[in-house]
């Protein structure tokens, strides 16, 4: 175990390296954060004195050696549209697309596994074939179309004029798949949002819950269906290996053959490629946050860059490198523990 952390902190720090090395090359492509803090009006002068100050001038490595030192002492620099350190920036907008994260998590793992098992353990039926078609328009929908959907048809309101409205049939079919539109869809609720401790959330009142419904469905659209089909295929695969031939010959009952001796083994690789997946929502949320106007990371990543906020944008990379880095961490040792014949050095058992 010491020696799995010691080589996945060692590679975690490769990963940092390249990622702030990159950030730092493509700079001079993102435009004159200059220009964006002072405007037009302001003479060349003072534009070249500010350029000094922040020292945009200097040479590529020596601007890098500079962030680098400074990194290492958990400096990353400031901000120069908030004025303020780019750590704090990141971390009062980092709860909000960590809680989104989460809530997409939820209704991923939620939905996925029971439909997942109901469709490998009956692929034949309807409701499989169903389920198998709705995935596959899942996949093929853009996350930021999913969201407009979702908005038109639970935040406006969606009018259906399908049925004629001259008999009363047609006028209560037409009311009856028709919404009123009622849910929030924009940003996190203003006074909803209630501060446990330090973190603001929106777990801790109904309405705060609320606002997080259509951003967190948005966002699960896109896994949830590669998971559907995932899990599926698993186990499918699974129910027709020999243990569980055999489990069956002994006469155990078929729910326990399923739910205890099927599952468990499906869920391994789904662990692994589940792990990953999750891990990379927390870029995808770039698109949702910004349909739905969520003050996570996502939304100010953006802002950061309209604006060529470059030592926000460096930070930002980084802090999602870390997160990819600690989500792979965790999903090697909850393999571990899920399947002890695995070890996590990689010598074999």
């Amino acid at each position: 175990m010491i020696a799995f952390l010691v080589k996945r902190l060692m590679h975690a720090v490769l990963v940092m390296f390249v990622i702030s090395l990159l950030a730092f090359a493509i700079q001079d492509n993102l435009g004159d954060p200059i220009q964006q803090m002072v405007g037009q009006s302001v003479p060349e002068s003072e534009r070249e004195e500010l350029r000094e100050r922040f020292g945009l001038n200097d040479p590529f490595l020596v601007q890098y050696t500079r962030f680098a030192k400074n990194a290492l002492q958990g400096d990353f620099g400031y901000s120069y549209f908030y004025r303020e350190p780019a750590l704090d920036v990141i971390a009062r907008h980092l709860p909000a697309t960590l809680e989104l994260v989460f809530a997409s998590t939820f209704i991923i793992v939620l939905f996925s596994v029971p439909i997942g098992v109901y469709s490998a353990i009956k692929p034949r039926s309807p409701i499989s074939r169903f389920f198998m078609g709705i995935s596959i328009i899942g996949i093929s929908i853009p996350v930021f179309l999913t969201a407009i959907v979702l908005i038109q048809i639970f935040s406006i309101g969606l009018t259906i004029t399908f049925f004629p409205e001259g008999t009363a049939w047609g006028s209560w079919l037409n009311s009856f798949f028709s919404t009123q539109g009622n849910m929030p869809s924009f940003g996190r609720g203003g006074g909803t949002v209630e501060m446990f401790g330090y973190w603001e959330t929106n777990f801790a009142s109904w309405n705060g819950l609320r606002n997080i419904v259509l951003p967190a469905v948005s966002l699960a659209s896109i896994m949830l269906p590669l998971f559907i089909r995932l899990i599926r295929a698993e186990m499918m695969e699974v129910l027709q290996s020999d243990y569980v031939k055999y489990a069956r010959a002994k006469g155990i009952s078929m729910r326990r053959v399923y739910f205890v001796h099927a599952l468990k083994n499906t869920m391994l690789p789904v662990i692994t490629v589940g792990g990953v997946q999750i891990g990379t929502m927390v870029a995808y949320t770039i698109l949702t946050e910004t349909v739905f106007q969520w003050p996570g990371m996502g939304l100010m990543f953006l802002d950061a860059i309209n604006r060529a906020d470059i030592p926000l944008i460096i930070t930002y990379l980084m802090i999602v490198g870390v997160i990819f880095v600690i989500t792979n961490t965790l999903v090697d040792l909850i393999y571990g523990l899920v399947n002890p014949t695995v070890k996590l050095t990689g010598k074999p058992a």
